[in-house]
């Protein structure tokens, strides 16, 4: 698989780079990929490959790529969305695509801020944390995407890191493999309004393999430190099997 070579904007440092990165290696495996990112910096990563891509409004790249894998289910399909995007202006396309058990993969840029509007809050954003649309603290406590997902019905569900690009690319490579809704939470320190590289490098540790349903909504509230890798894995008849056999 060939990727563009072309100049990069994000920010030197950006988590987005390890990301970008741990895709292609994952991506190198498969051949029928089709691309959707939604709005902010991590939708850039769409013009740094050579698939067939599409950007789309702020929180629609489940409904969008939920209609490409029902026109040709041979297709892998992939979304990359950001915390606000998706957990934000989008928090219900995510909710219903993972209910539905839809057959495609998306993966969550968390940076808990909103990098290209220059550092307002999201849905992620930790309690207290200063910026622009909070100046004297975040009043509400962050969403846990991994939880929600897990109680919305996701067959594949897991959380990655930046910093751990190997880690992350298998990771990616077994969501793409899943058939059924896989969703991959990627912690990516934003350099510019939220700078989490020593914190999440000191705090983050791998998993060993899935586990059941309840010791996976437990593990996803740790909170001393982070654990990356498969939280739970389960198999479900996708909503494409069940829409192409009425």
């Amino acid at each position: 698989m060939n990727f563009k070579k072309k100049p990069i904007t994000w920010c030197p440092g950006c988590g987005n780079f390890g990301i970008l990165r741990a895709f292609e290696k994952a991506a190198s495996k498969f051949k029928k990929i089709v691309v959707s990112s939604g709005i902010g910096c991590h939708g850039k990563i769409s013009d740094y490959l050579i698939l067939p891509s599409c950007h789309v409004i702020h929180g629609r790249v489940p409904p969008f790529l939920t209609g490409i894998k029902l026109a040709n289910p041979e297709l892998t399909v992939v979304g990359f969305v950001g915390d606000g995007d998706a957990l934000n202006e989008g928090i219900e396309h995510l909710i219903h695509a993972a209910k539905r058990n839809t057959d495609i993969t998306i993966f969550l840029h968390n940076n808990g801020v909103f990098g290209l509007t220059t550092g307002q809050v999201t849905a992620t954003s930790p309690k207290g944390f200063k910026s622009k649309s909070t100046p004297k603290g975040n009043p509400e406590e962050p969403l846990n995407p991994i939880a929600l997902m897990l109680v919305s019905g996701a067959t594949f569900v897991a959380r990655g890191y930046a910093g751990k690009v190997e880690h992350l690319s298998k990771i990616m490579y077994e969501a793409m493999k899943h058939k059924g809704f896989s969703f991959v939470e990627i912690l990516q320190p934003c350099v510019s309004f939220n700078n989490t590289w020593k914190a999440y490098s000191k705090l983050v540790y791998e998993i060993d393999k899935p586990m059941d349903f309840e010791s996976a909504i437990k593990l996803s509230y740790e909170t001393s430190r982070i654990p990356i890798g498969i939280f739970y894995k389960t198999k479900k008849e996708s909503f494409e099997e069940i829409m192409l056999n009425l």
